[in-house]
């Protein structure tokens, strides 16, 4: 996860993303025929098939009469009069236009026979336009009566195409959800993006906390999109939008911010065009041994993926907020805040932080180090500003170690919060711990020239719903219970379940790699005040939830149920097991799991498997067990005790010796570390982090000795971020890219766009 990627058009149309929908048919010549027969797709690919690899793409197959490939050239034709028909590879890869300047446009798709030229078969696709991006915000908090503006964008460049907003109790559009619509109000121009908004109002009393959503649907589309309102009754409103605007100075920390610089950018006719652009989060503020303060934020958000010079001017908010305008050209609604210091290489095996720092200017940054939304409750419901907490007053979660000034170590299940710029305020817990994991990184915003894969160690994996997105990189993550520095936010993604999964750098081991590479002879610190708690923003954890709602296979029963033969000779009530029931794994979603009731309190052997099927040990009564009324899972148990800190130790060191041939030895295993089974709270376990375009045939319920708990997501990349369901493509087209005025007089302009950019 990590910097966002602007998308945007020129300046006859607005900035913003890519989209959905439409209908296919198929015809052969009697020697072969094309495939598929039927689809709905949109500018989106929503509806589309998707490649062997698991990208979203129509895939189109050409097959000969016998059922064996056949070997053909395949074209386009027709489309949009001016985005065309899209693209398509010679293996039948078809990706539509970015957008749309109609409602629908037809494109036919032909194979050509590499025999005989004069064979050819077609299909025909109608596309319509989509969502550009997700909802805007994404997720925002609401007390009793609050009200939040939404807008979302399609792919969609005149026309008549609008977008319908729902209230609903779920993100994919099914059930009632609290609250109430205003009137939409939709902005349809042939210069600019199509973009409908709609005004939410949450309902007037809260018995509980819970969530609702916003839906937005785009005609006959299948794509959906949403916003997730959190209804708190402590009545905080937090809207991430504020996180993105331009601030007064000085400026405050857990906002849009980047590089100046850090945007593509290509020759046409001799003049240099942008094309693209990227922006994160200006995260904390850190001072040198001599007092000197500097913004800290990522080397792929302020250093540009090592591809930045020393003085490069940093920006409060990013680029993307500005449609890839850079500070000095007319409009750029942009502050310089700082100037690049110094940056921990990425491309070294020696290191293993992404990290960067910039020496503020004079009155440009709040000196006290205060971060959007880290403070108290105020009159109208927001949240104030606050620095991280310094001084180690108050004990952290979980009792970590803590040093004034250098922040404390991550534990387990630790609360935590992070201040963003696309997901503002939001907190999740420590999933695992000691964790190596590779990332992608890319030399260029709209990630077509791969630059470094870097496996760190010693990471802090982080879950929970709506935690981060693209664009939160940078962030500093820090302990609920006192404000303490704990992390700086680098990557993430989603689950194969929809979970938000983020990584970040232990800040020791950020202010110790700074000091080394960034430094001279200094060592670095926060700058911060006194610890407090923070109100945290918490939108949930599906992990268990997605996983015990995933419906089991015919195979996956037939397996448990065998397995239940085994697991009635289990049942003791003198040694602690009460019962056995079939059920289903947290640790693996979509895997079977036998169930082991045990006395409240008492520690029962229960082996890891029982046939080759895991086991999950659920605290209950004699009582709840002989009249059927035993929870079916931990997660409606309500049971998450610690992990015992000598269990976890053990678990580390297993896990070290395993790692490296883990991850050698099976491609699709890009990270592997420590945390806590969900099937059993008593044992750590290996938390293994799975490509879900690859995922192996066996998926061993223990390694080492150590249980096994599997997160299936696409890869790790660090320029963008794959949170959201809507895939991000560019819509940049190019403008001119301006000189840059030179405030600080810190930049060489001979070394501008199209010289030292990526």
């Amino acid at each position: 996860m990590a910097r966002a990627a602007a998308l945007w058009l020129p300046p006859v149309l607005a900035l913003v993303l890519a989209g959905c929908g439409g209908g296919i048919s198929s015809s052969g010549n009697g020697t072969f025929s094309v495939s598929p027969g039927t689809a709905s797709i949109d500018t989106n690919c929503t509806g589309c098939n998707t490649s062997v690899s698991g990208a979203v793409v129509e895939q189109f197959s050409a097959t000969l009469e016998n059922g064996s490939a056949a070997s053909v050239h395949w074209s386009l034709s027709g489309g949009d009069n001016v985005t065309g028909a899209g693209t398509i590879t010679s293996s039948g890869q078809y990706l539509p236009p970015n957008y749309l300047t109609a409602d629908q446009v037809a494109v036919t798709v032909t194979a050509t026979s590499t025999v005989d030229s004069t064979l050819t078969a077609s299909a025909t696709l109608t596309v319509t336009p989509g969502f550009l991006q997700p909802l805007s915000p994404e997720n925002v908090a609401l007390g009793a009566n609050g009200t939040v503006s939404l807008t979302g964008y399609i792919a969609e460049a005149g026309g008549t195409t609008k977008i319908s907003y729902a209230v609903a109790a779920a993100a994919n559009g099914t059930g009632t959800g609290l609250g109430s619509l205003g009137a939409t109000s939709c902005n349809i121009s042939t210069q600019a993006f199509t973009s409908c908004t709609v005004t939410y109002s949450a309902p007037s009393s809260l018995a509980s906390t819970t969530a609702a959503y916003v839906v937005g649907t785009v005609g006959t589309s299948p794509s959906k999109t949403s916003t997730v309102v959190l209804l708190n009754t402590p009545g905080i409103n937090s809207n991430p939008v504020d996180h993105q605007q331009q601030l007064n100075t000085p400026v405050l920390l857990g906002s849009s911010g980047g590089n100046n610089f850090d945007y593509d950018s290509t020759v046409k006719n001799g003049q240099t065009v942008i094309t693209d652009c990227c922006g994160g989060t200006l995260g904390a503020l850190v001072k040198d041994s001599s007092s000197n303060q500097y913004i800290l934020s990522n080397n792929h958000v302020l250093a540009r993926s090592d591809q930045a010079k020393v003085g490069d001017m940093i920006v409060q908010p990013a680029l993307i907020e500005e449609n890839c305008t850079p500070y000095g050209q007319a409009g750029a609604q942009l502050t310089p805040v700082a100037s690049l210091t110094g940056w921990v290489p990425i491309n070294s095996s020696a290191t293993d932080v992404d990290a960067a720092i910039a020496k503020v200017e004079s009155n440009a940054v709040n000196p006290n180090g205060s971060i959007l939304e880290l403070g108290t409750k105020q009159s109208d419901g927001t949240l104030a500003a606050a620095a991280p907490g310094v001084t180690c007053s108050i004990p952290g979660s979980g009792g970590a170690a803590c040093t004034p000034g250098k922040g404390e170590a991550a534990t387990l299940q630790m609360a935590v919060a992070k201040s963003g710029r696309t997901t503002g305020l939001t907190c999740g817990s420590v999933s695992a711990l000691a964790l190596n994991i590779q990332v992608h990184y890319y030399a260029d915003c709209a990630e077509t020239k791969p630059y470094y894969t870097k496996t760190f160690t010693n990471q802090i994996g982080v879950e929970g719903n709506q935690f981060s997105d693209s664009g939160d990189s940078g962030s500093l993550i820090v302990d609920t219970a006192n404000a303490e520095p704990v992390g700086l936010l680098f990557a993430g993604g989603p689950s194969s379940t929809g979970v938000g999964q983020a990584v970040a750098n232990p800040v020791g081991s950020v202010l110790g790699e700074l000091s080394t590479y960034a430094g001279t002879n200094t060592s670095y610190s926060f700058v911060g005040g006194a610890d407090h708690a923070v109100s945290c923003l918490n939108y949930g954890n599906a992990t268990a939830t997605a996983a015990q709602a995933i419906s089991l296979t015919s195979a996956e029963l037939d397996r448990t149920e065998q397995a239940m033969v085994q697991a009635r000779m289990l049942v003791n009530s003198s040694s602690g097991i009460l019962g056995v029931a079939m059920g289903k794994s947290s640790d693996r979603a979509g895997a079977g799991a036998v169930i082991v009731y045990v006395k409240p309190g008492s520690h029962p052997k229960v082996p890891d498997t029982i046939g080759g099927v895991r086991t999950t040990v659920i605290p209950s009564s004699q009582r709840a067990v002989s009249a059927g009324v035993a929870p079916q899972s931990l997660l409606a148990a309500g049971v998450m005790p610690p992990l015992p800190a000598a269990t976890l130790r053990s678990a580390i060191a297993v896990k070290q010796q395993l790692v490296h041939h883990l991850m050698a030895s099976n491609p699709a295993f890009f990270g592997v570390g420590v945390g806590q089974s969900l099937d059993d709270p008593q044992q750590a376990a290996l938390v293994i982090y799975v490509d879900r375009s690859e995922v192996p045939a066996s998926l061993p319920p223990v390694i080492g000795g150590l249980r096994t708990r599997y997160i299936l997501m696409d890869r790790l990349h660090v320029t963008r971020s794959y949170l959201s369901p809507i895939p991000t493509r560019s819509h940049c087209m190019p403008h001119p890219a301006p000189r840059q005025s030179d405030p600080f007089g810190l930049l060489n302009v001979k070394t501008l766009p199209g010289l030292h950019i990526y």
